[in-house]
């Protein structure tokens, strides 16, 4: 007998991120002692007629909203038919984002991993089982932390130390003009001149620039010092394809573009017409990793490579299955304060800056599905009351 899908729970918690608060115009993450920031993300748990439960700890609100129109579809299905159940919450969704998605299809592959007893990897089809990691900062503050160019160069070179083949720079928020670029400018030198022989080297403004001249500025800055990439410069929020094709034609540095889109489709109109050298994916934004892989294999047959976005344990996974990816981000690190990773992990699994072994690698999990374990003590202990169960 086939198995059903008995009840979906989602339960929203919150945990403490200390010495960390928010940039001048309140939307950035920045190192800031003495501050407490909390975060919210979503336990979501599929359980079946199997006794076998499908889990993923992330998303947002906006997610969990769309979660809400599409959960009681599921339920009475079979939870193995992920393609099918897909395609029709795409369609489902196809007025919004689709990002409520990304948590469910997560969710239904770790049911798949445990009902077959194999990581999510061997279903997928494993390539490799370690993958380099790459730094990728918190974005630069005036509070003593990454607050100049110099300490952006010093940590960098900090984390050469440790092992990182690869460190990416989130830059200064609340832009105000030449002088914020100047600085900018200023940075992407000294990170280069510090540690360019040494490591690949990547800059992400999250589309801070105001102008497409201050994006074309600070690119023409990472040309001399020989980035790797250069991601999200400016502020058509990552989304133009006539833009960014026009950046690339005066920039010798490779463009990574595709965070801010979401879908297959939109993703291979943005390849397809050249405005993106590198190709942005991500299980949770880009509807699970059903979606995800669906833009690897795209991006495979366009001859480009994929970088996945964020650290969690869907996208080592989804990483190891793929061949045309160079880099796991293990985000958002600073010298002075942790990274966001919530505290909802049993068994050693960890997303700190310290879980690179020395050749800069991460494992991926072995065991069934995502391969972890839910600390659903804490979750529950630390819930917002936003708890919504669907049978």
């Amino acid at each position: 007998m086939a198995p059903e899908i008995e009840r979906i729970e989602s339960i929203e918690f919150s945990y403490p991120l200390e010495d960390v608060g928010t940039d001048g115009a309140g939307f950035n993450l920045v190192y800031e002692p003495g501050s407490t920031t909390e975060r919210k993300l979503f336990g979501l748990r599929i359980h079946t007629s199997e006794g076998i439960t499908g889990e993923y700890v992330g998303g947002n609100s906006p997610a969990a909203a769309q979660i809400n129109t599409f959960a009681d579809y599921l339920v009475g299905k079979n939870p193995l038919k992920r393609e099918r159940h897909w395609s029709e919450i795409k369609r489902a969704l196809r007025k919004y984002d689709r990002m409520g998605m990304g948590p469910v299809d997560i969710a239904l592959w770790d049911f798949a991993g445990k009902y077959y007893d194999a990581p999510i990897h061997e279903l997928l089809g494993t390539y490799r089982e370690r993958i380099p990691a790459y730094a990728s900062t918190y974005h630069g503050d005036e509070n003593g932390g990454l607050d100049s160019p110099e300490a952006f160069a010093d940590f960098a070179a900090d984390c050469r130390e440790m092992g990182f083949g690869g460190f990416k720079v989130h830059g200064w928020g609340g832009s105000d003009g030449s002088r914020d670029v100047d600085r900018e400018v200023e940075m992407v030198h000294a990170v280069g001149e510090r540690v360019g022989d040494d490591m690949d080297l990547m800059l992400d403004p999250a589309c801070e620039y105001e102008t497409f001249g201050d994006a074309l500025t600070v690119g023409r800055a990472c040309d001399e010092e020989g980035f790797y990439w250069y991601e999200d410069p400016y502020r058509d929020g990552g989304v133009s394809q006539h833009g960014h094709n026009k950046l690339a034609d005066r920039l010798d540095t490779p463009l990574l573009q595709t965070e801010h889109i979401r879908g297959l489709e939109i993703h291979t109109d943005f390849v397809a017409s050249g405005a993106t050298d590198f190709v942005r994916a991500d299980p949770e934004y880009d509807a699970g990793i059903t979606g995800a892989m669906k833009i690897c294999r795209m991006a495979e047959g366009f001859g480009l490579d994929v970088e996945f976005h964020a650290p969690g344990p869907a996208q080592r996974h989804c990483i190891a299955a793929t061949r045309n990816a160079n880099y796991y981000e293990l985000a958002l690190v600073h010298p002075d304060c942790q990274n966001t990773m919530p505290p909802v992990y049993e068994g050693g699994y960890s997303d700190f800056i310290d879980t690179i072994d020395d050749d800069g690698t991460v494992s991926v999990p072995d065991g069934p599905g995502l391969g972890v374990d839910y600390d659903w003590d804490y979750i529950e202990n630390n819930a917002t009351g936003s708890v919504h169960v669907y049978e």
